[in-house]
């Protein structure tokens, strides 16, 4: 049971765990649409992938514009004749304590994190529907489910989507199952280029994170990308309305002195 000629959209997929996601489900033989307002990274991850003669489009927007996801969604189901994944990835991380943050700063991450996810699968469900079968894997974060300081913006809206996760597995039943993954700190592109502006390498940032957890290094986006591929593919047909934290045993190890 594999995800070979089913057809997925990865949302936020042109970087970090979304393109690892875009790679993943090329590279195992499933049709590709993703979407990304990072439109350079984009173009680059779309023509490379085509050059291996990989089924890959890549379509430019941001997912706070419904009119996007609408846009995208059709664009899969017309090219590729069906939509079985829907991969809600893209985010935006914004720091900042409670007092200080302001309103505006609220609703850019509410708008992305949030109300992305609600657009996309809003748009994607229908079709699934129409198939009577589909599959949603929501991208939330640890920060849903434990406490870290000056993220209440982020942290917020990354518990929220758990909840859209599970209502749409109790609506839809055995037609859409729907879950969400909670991954832990993970090296993504953000973090390798902003070392990298402060002229410290990829190797000195993995060296500088070590200890993390009980595996004792943070994740890398491949790492991720293989626990949302399973959740969205056949091999996980009874899962549906779960969480599943990806964070190398770190909440797992209880209280530190």
């Amino acid at each position: 049971m594999t995800i070979e000629r089913r057809v997925a959209l990865v949302t936020g997929g042109a970087c970090g765990i979304g393109r690892a996601c875009v790679e993943r489900f090329a590279r195992s033989g499933a049709a590709v649409l993703f979407t990304d307002r990072a439109v350079a990274d984009g173009i680059a991850t779309a023509r490379t992938l085509a050059e291996e003669g990989l089924d890959v489009e890549f379509v430019a927007g941001d997912v706070n514009d419904a009119a996007h996801c609408e846009l995208a969604v059709t664009t899969a189901a017309r090219r590729f004749g069906r939509l079985d994944m829907l991969i809600a990835n893209a985010g935006v991380q914004t720091g900042g304590r409670l007092l200080d943050s302001t309103t505006e700063q609220w609703r850019q991450v509410l708008d992305v994190n949030l109300m992305g996810v609600v657009h996309i699968c809003k748009a994607a469900i229908p079709v699934m529907l129409a198939q009577a079968a589909g599959s949603i894997v929501i991208v939330s974060s640890l920060n849903a489910l434990r406490g870290f300081p000056a993220m209440a913006a982020y942290d917020a809206s990354k518990a929220a989507v758990l909840a859209v996760a599970r209502d749409i597995a109790v609506e839809y039943g055995g037609r859409i199952r729907a879950n969400a993954v909670c991954p832990g700190a993970t090296l993504t592109d953000y973090h390798a280029r902003r070392a990298a502006a402060s002229g410290v390498s990829l190797e000195e940032l993995r060296h500088n994170t070590r200890g993390y957890g009980l595996v004792g290094r943070v994740a890398e986006p491949a790492e991720i990308a293989a626990v949302i591929a399973f959740l969205a593919g056949p091999d996980a047909s009874f899962v549906t309305g779960q969480v599943i934290v990806a964070d190398g045993g770190y909440s797992a190890i209880g209280a530190r002195s």
